[in-house]
């Protein structure tokens, strides 16, 4: 039988506002110029794949700043995440589960209901 943990609700909830923030850099990532500079486009056939990337107009100074809010908070709750207290108290042999199931426990907490 899978062992299952009591996450504290702050680790809970630091972990989900930490894929929220994720998922929101990574869409805005996507939407955002291939360079943060201005830089020409160009195309490469010479080597074993085809590459090229159109003109960019590079990153507002608003997008910029975006940007670095959002990977300033990442980081903060990934520190958080994975210093919490929570943790001393798994065994080292059970950290990665209880690691694993908490990316997921958001999840889990969806279907049971």
């Amino acid at each position: 039988m899978a062992t299952t943990y009591e996450f504290p609700s702050d680790l809970l909830a630091g972990q989900e506002e930490l894929h929220q923030v994720r998922a929101e850099l990574s869409a805005l990532l996507k939407r955002l110029p291939w360079s943060v500079e201005p830089m020409d486009g160009f195309s490469d056939d010479n080597g074993w794949r085809k590459l090229e990337r159109p003109a960019s107009p590079g990153w507002t100074e608003d997008e910029q700043a975006e940007v670095e809010k959002l990977r300033r908070r990442e980081h903060e709750l990934a520190v958080f995440v994975s210093t919490h207290r929570f943790w001393a108290e798994v065994a080292a042999a059970d950290r990665m589960d209880a690691r694993t199931r908490l990316k997921h426990a958001h999840g889990e907490a969806a279907r049971e209901e």
